[in-house]
Parts: structure tokens; C-alpha cells; sequence
């Protein structure tokens, strides 16, 4: 067995904004850390970046002065909320925002200094599906979209995977249902998206979990606090500690898959060590 050990990872995804895509990437980042994972959590949501907001962290510096040469990815970590590194991106500046192929390689390719330090990277991606977002998507081994009960969500879902299947031959999602009222509301959502993709797409969609909605949830982020931390034994909590225990048994990455993704100099380490 080779030194080498692959680092998982899950870029958290969904098409639209507001179905709390960034909420279900913090919770689950400090929920696998609390099992002993190494987490890092990158705000990749490079013009809006938010996380350090809603855990009321001050980034000094970010992604932006990572590329501009200033600095590295250690220098600009931050430690969040159950010991995960949180790695900030720039809010209101536009320059981040179109990036060129090039520099999402930089960017992608900086994260293999940080390949000891960590066990799992959680992606939190922009809303929509501009280049960025693709570009994140598709450098992650994993792919969690989140999806809520409105029509919005369901359609800019499918759009989010139409255009990874069509366009990049990604055929494999997996699916969470947040603020959902009940358990069937998330298995009827999941299997709307299920029967538009069957049809139109060659995908396989594999449901996860529904995360419950919860007042609890807006309590914390008013609060800043993740809710896994804050009210441990909410239902939204325990509904994101089964997704960490479920995320915590997806197989690892074990060779590279021919584009640019992240880490993937340990991915040909490891198919030769």
C-alpha cells in the first residue's frame, strides 16, 4: 500500500442559490471532524464568499492574494468551528469572478500543498453554473447537490447536471434534500430530479439524506455558529451527523481520471507507489 494516503473530495453544489448549500457544507465539514477527520473547507464561491461571515471569522487574506503570488494556502487558513481549516475567497470583487482556465488550474493545483494536513476537502461552489462553478465541480471526486422543495430548485438542479453529463461526461450525483417537512418530501423530491434525468440523461443519482427543516438552523447562523455545534441534538443535527457517517464510507479516489482535478499528483503517486 502506498504512503500516499488520497484525500476526499466533495464539491457541495445545486444550481440555484438560497436552498443552503453553504450551511449543509459547514455542518458536515465540522460533523466529520468531530469523527476524527482532518477537514478543510474552501469558499469557493470566489466573488460572494461567505463562510467566514457566517461563522464570524475575519479573513485577512484570501484566495485572491494566494494567486496574485502573495501568499500561500497555509497563510490564509482559518481555523473554524470544530477544528476545520476554512480557506476564505475575496467578497465584491469582480476580477475573481472570471478567472480564467489557467488560473482555476493555479488555483486547483495550489491545494496539493495542503495534501498532508488534510483527510476530506468540502467545495462549497457559487450558485448557478458559470465556468467556476464547473470548473470546481469537476475537479472534486464527489458531487453533493442539494435541492429544496420548489420548482426553481428542481430545475436549475437538473440544468447544474444536464450540462456536467452533455458537456463533461459526469454521470454520477449525489442527492440531499434540505428543509424538508418531512421524510417523503425529501424521497419525492429526489425522485422528480430522478425522473427528468432518467429520461434525458445518462446519469446515476444517488439520495443521500434529507436534512429536516429546523428553526434551530436559523438560530445558529444569527448566531454564527454551526448548528451540529450549537444545538447537537436538533433534528436538522442529526440528520447532518447520519450524511457525515454516510460521507464518511464513500470510497476515496484512487487514480486520476484524466482532467484537472484536485490533489491529483497524489492520485499518480499513488497508482505507481
Amino acid at each position: 500500500m502506498s504512503s500516499v494516503h488520497p484525500v476526499q473530495v466533495i464539491a457541495v453544489t445545486g444550481g440555484k442559490g438560497g436552498v443552503g448549500k453553504t450551511n449543509v457544507s459547514i455542518n458536515l465539514s465540522v460533523c466529520l471532524a468531530q469523527m476524527g477527520r482532518r477537514v478543510a473547507l474552501l469558499d469557493a464561491d470566489l466573488g460572494l464568499a461567505n463562510i467566514d461571515v457566517l461563522l464570524g471569522l475575519r479573513a485577512k487574506k484570501n484566495l485572491e492574494d494566494v494567486l496574485s503570488g502573495e501568499c500561500s494556502l497555509f497563510d490564509i487558513m482559518l481555523t473554524g468551528p470544530g477544528g476545520i481549516k476554512i480557506i476564505p475567497a475575496s467578497s465584491g470583487t469582480q476580477k475573481m469572478t472570471t478567472l480564467g482556465t489557467m488560473e482555476h488550474a493555479g488555483l486547483i493545483h495550489a491545494f496539493s500543498e495542503i495534501s498532508d494536513q488534510i483527510d476530506v476537502l468540502i467545495v462549497d461552489t457559487a450558485a448557478g453554473i458559470s465556468d467556476s462553478v464547473v470548473s470546481f465541480v469537476r475537479a472534486s471526486q464527489e458531487i453533493l447537490i442539494v435541492v429544496c422543495d420548489e420548482p426553481s430548485s428542481i430545475t436549475d438542479a437538473y440544468a447544474l447536471m444536464k450540462l456536467l453529463n452533455k458537456d463533461y461526461n459526469v454521470d454520477r450525483f449525489r442527492i440531499v434534500a434540505n428543509m424538508t417537512r418531512s421524510t417523503q418530501e425529501g424521497r419525492n423530491l429526489f425522485n422528480k430530479l430522478t425522473q427528468v434525468s432518467e429520461r434525458f440523461l445518462d446519469v446515476t443519482l444517488q439520495y443521500e439524506c434529507a436534512i429536516p427543516f429546523d428553526e434551530s438552523v436559523r438560530k445558529a447562523v444569527q448566531r454564527q455558529r454551526p448548528v451540529v455545534e450549537l444545538f447537537p441534538h436538533s433534528k436538522a443535527s442529526v440528520a447532518f451527523k447520519q450524511l457525515a457517517g454516510k460521507v464518511d464510507l464513500w470510497p476515496l479516489p484512487s487514480s486520476p481520471r484524466g482532467h484537472l482535478e484536485f490533489f491529483v499528483e497524489r492520485l499518480v503517486q499513488g497508482a505507481v507507489g
